[in-house]
């Protein structure tokens, strides 16, 4: 079994990977990111590093005899003048830049690229967790409404609009509306935006309608960025009032699928997976 190197951004979903090679016995070394990796992560084999930091990166990771490498959680986009590179960052990071100004995705291609070139295998978040993505139809009790349904599909027309554009993977319809189309803030940013709505825009606890929907854009590498939800998202739909949440099928990571869905049937939310 291969090592991985597992390069740790925020959130939930490096835990989930990191979690998972532990179970399945798979050797793991953390790259942390500083600033971004979860806490928890620290009780794994492994270094931080910041993110202009690629020598070092690189060094650990061979070092390590890692022979993959994974890219997981959520990393803002640095102010650039502002990082602090070891000499390989520097010799890098004209180029790095230069990818940047074409958007998020030639900017993942890039770093990506640079991985590749020292020889290591890309491998997905989604691959690592095996049968973790969103599946066809419902998940949970809660089945959508013909209505709640046509917004979702619009939110997933609309997501995958704005991806071709390298915008954002997320979008908000209700009753037809685009309410939100998801940007540089993040899913948990839009659905605060929509919460602060008008009510009359939007449903609410009693009343609940529309629906978030989340596609991968069409042009990113799903080896690096594909989309996730969790418990919170579902948490965060239903304090904006709307009726469920949903993504391409296969082509949306779940983490704690039973914590997903016990959240969506106690708030009374649909968890949807649309088939392309």
């Amino acid at each position: 079994m291969s090592k991985l190197g597992l390069i740790a951004g925020g959130g939930a979903l490096p835990v989930s990977v990191a979690a998972r090679c532990e179970t399945e016995g798979r050797p793991v070394f953390l790259v942390r990111l500083t600033g971004f990796a979860d806490p928890h992560l620290a009780r794994y084999p492994g270094i931080e590093a910041g993110m202009a930091e690629i020598g070092k990166v690189l060094s650990a990771l061979k070092k390590a005899g890692c022979d993959a490498v994974c890219f997981a959680g959520t990393v803002n986009r640095p102010d650039f003048k502002t990082l602090k590179p070891d000499f390989k960052g520097a010799t890098l990071l004209p180029g790095i830049i230069s990818a940047a100004t074409r958007g998020d995705d030639a900017l993942l291609r890039k770093i990506l690229s640079i991985f590749e070139a020292e020889g290591y295998a890309i491998e997905g978040a989604d691959d690592i967790l095996g049968g973790e993505t969103l599946p066809a139809g419902a998940l949970g009790a809660i089945q959508p409404t013909s209505d709640q349904l046509a917004d979702l599909r619009k939110a997933l027309y609309v997501a995958e609009k704005a991806g071709e554009l390298d915008i954002g993977q997320g979008a908000v319809v209700c009753d037809g509306l685009v309410l939100a189309v998801e940007a540089q803030e993040g899913t948990d940013a839009m659905l605060a935006r929509v919460a602060g709505l008008p009510a009359d825009l939007r449903g609410s606890g009693p009343a609940r309608k529309g629906a978030l929907g989340k596609a991968p854009k069409p042009i990113q590498d799903l080896r690096v960025d594909m989309p996730v939800m969790g418990a919170r998202t579902v948490e965060m739909a239903a304090a904006a009032g709307l009726a469920g949440v949903g993504g391409v099928a296969d082509k949306l990571i779940v983490i704690d699928r039973d914590g997903v869905v016990a959240a969506a049937d106690r708030l009374g939310l649909f968890v949807w997976g649309e088939t392309r």
